[in-house]
């Protein structure tokens, strides 16, 4: 069984506000940042619920790695990096909630 982690993107219903995380189960953590996290998270405090960016590795320190690369980026770098993959910054996950 290989595993995989997840880099990924995420933002508000405006597109102001950029959160860069990693995860090993994607659809489970953006779960959690649209209906089940903290309050007082920072992705509850900016409403950041959108998921427009994200990447996959198989190496949890790789993942890590490339999690702080990005972190340590300029805003424009970031846009251009979402930009790429979703010029309309869709929500990829979209609302799963039933």
């Amino acid at each position: 069984m290989t595993n995989r982690y997840s880099i990924y993107i995420l933002t508000n219903d405006w597109n102001t506000v950029l959160y860069v995380g990693v995860t090993k189960d994607l659809e489970k953590r953006i779960y959690e940042h649209k209906y089940g996290i903290s309050n007082s998270s920072f992705t509850a405090k900016y409403n950041l619920h959108k998921l427009v960016y994200f990447e996959e590795a198989k190496d949890i320190n790789d993942a890590i790695a490339r999690e702080k690369q990005i972190k340590g980026w300029k805003r424009a770098k970031k846009i251009s990096l979402i930009e790429k993959s979703n010029p309309d910054w869709r929500d990829l996950i979209g609302d799963k909630k039933d």
